[in-house]
């Protein structure tokens, strides 16, 4: 009892990151800004999906799988077992984060519903790879998750090294979309842009209101669902079967991981 009461005193004394890496996120939302602009403009909602989708089936379907899956809502909420406990500060502002984005990326979905690219081209004009989603395309809910996710931690990352090859994640994951077959490049661009914005402002917002970093009921919560998560993705392989083993491999690593750590912790 002493340990968690002189670890919320420790949290809630601790002064407030900097952001290193916030003016990062605001370029890069410009640059998506700019790119779903610029595709709307010069070819509308479809532009670049045959020329993405084309290139990206000459590399094993199974890589685009495993990219993809990291942009689950579900692995992003597993990943939070790693370092909960160990950087409070850094959850708390994922937490906002991921609510600024989800009412983003659910909000527009049932706003625009837009119908994604096998409700558009016939099977034989593209590639598709894992299930078949028909609406609900604009954006993309991976994108979103994987900027808020690589975001939060570009925000907090001092070396730019870090900074870049979290972009590059985000990227990756956002181009498995088009590669899979289910969702436009607008889309991806829109949804890196959004869960961008929504990874800054969720990290302004801890800065500003970072009490709740050192409550017990979040902690206990978020790794109460991320258990939840990790459980599901044993018998769910998200649509993606060549992806299954990572799957596993993620969420027993993240359920040992962050068990460990919580209880290293409580005997310290």
């Amino acid at each position: 009892m002493n340990n968690v009461r002189a670890w919320r005193e420790r949290v809630a004394t601790a002064p407030p990151s900097t952001l290193p890496g916030a003016r990062w996120l605001l370029g890069f939302a410009l640059i998506c800004a700019s790119i779903a602009v610029s595709l709307w403009l010069s070819g509308g909602y479809h532009a670049g999906f045959l020329t993405v989708n084309s290139w990206a089936a000459s590399y094993p379907a199974w890589c685009w799988q495993w990219l993809t899956v990291l942009g689950d809502e579900r692995v992003a909420v597993i990943l939070t077992l790693l370092f909960s406990w160990r950087y409070p500060r850094l959850l708390w502002s994922l937490v906002l984060a991921a609510i600024l984005g989800a009412l983003y990326s659910r909000g527009l979905k049932e706003l625009v519903d837009a119908a994604r690219p096998p409700a558009v081209l016939a099977s034989d004009a593209f590639n598709l790879i894992g299930s078949i989603h028909r609406r609900a395309s604009f954006p993309s809910g991976h994108s979103v998750t994987a900027a808020v996710l690589c975001g939060v931690f570009i925000a907090h990352a001092r070396l730019s090294e870090w900074r870049i090859l979290l972009l590059l994640i985000a990227v990756l994951i956002g181009m498995s979309r088009i590669a899979v077959g289910v969702h436009w490049p607008v889309d991806v661009a829109a949804g890196l842009l959004g869960g961008t914005l929504a990874a800054w402002l969720g990290c302004w917002l801890a800065q500003r209101w970072p009490q709740p970093a050192s409550w017990l009921a979040v902690h206990f919560s978020v790794a109460g669902i991320a258990t939840l998560c990790a459980i599901n993705l044993f018998i769910n392989d998200c649509g993606y079967p060549q992806a299954a083993p990572f799957l596993h491999f993620i969420a027993l690593s993240a359920l040992i991981g962050g068990f460990s750590q919580f209880f290293a912790f409580s005997k310290r």
